[in-house]
């Protein structure tokens, strides 16, 4: 087996697995989701669940990752026995696809960030207008179409793959250690500057209200919706059930405190959603937008038709598209480090070997994204709302029932005079994680389902 590398600094890990969240969970999805939510009362509900659910999950997936040293995979084989192999191959499957469609994701923020330079957002929109007025839709859905699909999609998809590859091949400490070091700090910096810029924008105390002053009687009336959303974003937030932390904790070279470090990551990578609220809604609000706007192009029409009419908008939009193209690759790294990860430990195949084959492979995957966004909806509804659930699911099962005293014992190791965490620990993985996880994969089976014998079944019969 090829020798596996291990993080030079904790700092290095704490980063890695801070970015891996950061650009996948926060700064595209979480605002929107917050804002199809209701504004604070799901922030509020969101946050509650960060800490119940997400803290003792988090320190399962570490558990098993530094216990066994090995990818997703062999991490599930060594603690359970060979039959959990299978249930591991689901977090590599869930890594693959996601990537596939997020690196076309990311192509449109760079392209975004690079359209910047060439004119004013106001004055790329001004060129929709004759198409706009013909298709009865808004400037900005208008120029979101024409930068989603087609040949130009295809090629920043490449440039973001090619990326994301050149940094997993250089390794643990040369590539993917040093690019979180410079990244995840960039990123911060850049959204706090952009932060204090937005809250002088006139609409900003109606944002902020929005955002942070929640009403109980909208979360008693919407509870059967808020509840499993915010659910789903603090896992998706924290990279869980992608195999990112198994992956990322079994290179730990040493008997750290999990609990202290999963108490840094939580918290940064709350931070910056948070952070990344104050950034984007007093915007919406100065463009005079919809914060419950749902969609993959919700954030590229807020955000334009903002860029568009306030004062130094194109400066703003250099700098958040800049911002959030960063923060995409530090995401992007991390999902395929769980798949090269794989092919290196099980299959011994050199690392850039197994980064450009399986970087490759994922990218042809997403290709189909470029041509069609119902591929997109194909592939996140399907990685979100039934792959990472379901190994979730599997993996709270193993750990709190199967095998809860390793996982304990592991866990216990560094924290000192906390070592009775364990027991209150691993109760909350049996109990109320499974319980969300179960609930949460019922409703993402029938929305999958519903999907596919509806609006894919539709597009199929249009295009046969």
């Amino acid at each position: 087996m090829v020798q596996r590398e291990t993080w030079a600094t904790r700092t290095g890990f704490i980063l890695a697995a801070v970015g891996s969240a950061v650009g996948l969970g926060n700064i595209w999805r979480f605002p929107f989701v917050t804002g199809e939510g209701g504004g604070a009362a799901f922030l509020l509900v969101y946050l509650l669940f960060v800490a119940l659910v997400g803290f003792p999950a988090i320190l399962a997936e570490f558990a098993v990752g530094r216990k066994t040293e090995r990818n997703p995979v062999g991490a599930l084989k060594e603690y359970g026995g060979n039959a959990w192999k299978y249930v591991g191959g689901i977090f590599i499957v869930t890594g693959f696809v996601i990537l596939s469609y997020y690196s076309v994701v990311a192509g449109w923020f760079i392209r975004y960030f690079l359209e910047g330079f060439t004119d004013s957002y106001a004055g790329h929109l001004a060129g929709y207008e004759d198409a706009a007025a013909e298709a009865g839709e808004p400037e900005t859905v208008m120029m979101f179409l024409d930068f989603a699909t087609g040949l130009e999609a295809f090629v920043f998809h490449t440039i973001f793959m090619a990326l994301t590859v050149g940094i997993v091949a250089l390794g643990i400490r040369r590539g993917i250690e040093t690019a979180v070091k410079l990244m995840v700090p960039a990123i911060i910096v850049l959204l706090i500057a952009i932060a204090v810029w937005a809250a002088t924008l006139p609409a900003a105390g109606e944002a902020y209200s929005y955002y942070l002053s929640p009403d109980f009687g909208v979360v008693a009336a919407n509870w059967t919706e808020i509840l499993p959303a915010a659910a789903g974003q603090a896992f998706f937030t924290l990279s869980l059930g992608m195999g990112v932390m198994i992956t990322y904790a079994s290179y730990l070279g040493e008997d750290r405190n999990l609990a202290e470090d999963a108490t840094l990551i939580i918290g940064f990578d709350t931070g910056i959603a948070f952070l990344t609220g104050l950034v984007v809604f007093p915007m919406i609000f100065a463009a005079g937008a919809d914060p419950g706007t749902e969609g993959a192009g919700a954030i590229f029409f807020s955000l334009t038709e903002a860029f568009a009419t306030i004062p130094g908008g194109r400066w703003l939009g250099l700098l958040f598209f800049g911002t959030v193209a960063i923060a995409a690759l530090s995401s992007a790294i991390s999902l395929l480090e769980v798949v090269t990860s794989y092919v290196i430990d099980e299959k011994g195949v050199d690392r850039w070997k197994a980064a450009l084959g399986m970087g490759g492979v994922i990218y042809l995957l997403g290709a189909p994204v470029t041509y069609d966004m119902i591929f997109l909806d194909l592939l996140d509804l399907f990685a979100d709302a039934i792959l990472l659930v379901f190994g979730a699911l599997m993996l709270a099962i193993l750990v709190g029932w199967i095998a809860p005293q390793v996982a304990v014992n592991e866990l216990e190791k560094g924290l000192g005079d906390l070592d009775g965490l364990g027991q209150a620990w691993i109760w909350a993985i049996r109990v109320p994680i499974i319980l969300v996880l179960v609930v949460s994969l019922y409703l993402g089976v029938v929305e999958y389902v519903d999907f596919l014998t509806g609006p894919f079944a539709e597009w199929v019969d249009g295009n046969t």
